[in-house]
């Protein structure tokens, strides 16, 4: 489900605070049926729920867990990519922060 960096960005944008489809696409600068559509697959996989009011639909990040799951693999991509070495603290911490300066969440 990480693999993708929209929905990289999508659960990253959700630990920010919960969202409507149409503010996460403006979020992540895609389509809104393509947000659409990663929210699906991640609901399906247990990362995101959802909450109705009205005709708007209201999305979530599930838990701690799946925070700290994305912030590692963050991490791990900005010592891959060489955006931070052995040495460097981690810019992605499982604290709602959002990602550094100068890195793209779906590197």
């Amino acid at each position: 489900m990480l693999s993708d960096p929209t929905r990289v960005k999508i659960l990253w944008a959700l630990f920010q605070g919960e969202c409507s489809v149409n503010a996460l696409a403006e979020l992540v600068g895609a389509a809104s049926t393509v947000v659409s559509q990663h929210l699906s697959k991640l609901r399906l996989a247990g990362l995101v729920s959802s909450r109705r009011e009205g005709t708007f639909a209201y999305y979530q990040a599930t838990d701690a867990h799946v925070h700290r799951l994305l912030a590692e693999a963050l991490s791990h991509a900005e010592h891959l990519t060489g955006a931070a070495t052995g040495a460097d603290p981690h810019s992605y911490r499982a604290t709602g922060s959002a990602p550094g300066p100068g890195l793209d969440a779906g590197q």
